[in-house]
């Protein structure tokens, strides 16, 4: 089985998260990349996709990325947000990602908590109906910590065991 982890990070958190999805991959040919920079997508048997949320979706390199996959392409999702795990903001990024999915085989998604740029907090703070989020994001420091990467790693393992089943 060939597996590519791409991703797009903009503060390093989702850079982390692949690293971890890329260092539990295992008895199989692996690569790591950029989304921007991946070649040759047709060749794989997995590809996972990481992302920051942004704006409730996803980063304008990942849209380009998702449709670009070929067809019937098995993927997993994975993000970094501010919110909560299971937040509101997070789960529609990934409502997202899999309505850009409709023609590939959708494994699995999982987020987790990545510190937030504090510039974005600050403009955020600002605007009332955004307060509530940027003080939930604030609690985001430390974040990707190990319990989170640990958690990645489970989550590539079950994606390559439904992937090999499918």
């Amino acid at each position: 089985m060939k597996v590519l982890v791409s991703y797009y990070s903009d503060t390093g958190n989702t850079k982390k998260m692949a690293d971890a999805i890329y260092d539990a991959i295992e008895q199989s040919e692996k690569e790591i990349c950029l989304a921007e920079e991946a070649s040759n997508l047709s060749e794989y048997d997995l590809i996972f996709c990481g992302f920051p949320v942004q704006s409730m979706g996803l980063p304008a390199k990942m849209e380009i990325f998702v449709k670009g996959l070929p067809e019937g392409m098995k993927v997993a999702f994975f993000a970094t947000h501010g919110s909560l795990r299971g937040g509101e903001l997070a789960i529609t990024a990934f409502y997202s990602a899999i309505s850009l999915a409709k023609s590939l085989k959708v494994m699995g998604t999982f987020g987790c908590r990545g510190v937030v740029k504090q510039g974005i907090i600050d403009a955020l703070l600002k605007k009332a109906s955004h307060r509530g989020w940027a003080l939930e994001a604030q609690s985001a420091v430390g974040h990707p910590d190990e319990a989170d990467l640990e958690d990645a790693k489970a989550f590539a393992a079950a994606m390559m065991t439904k992937a090999r089943a499918k």
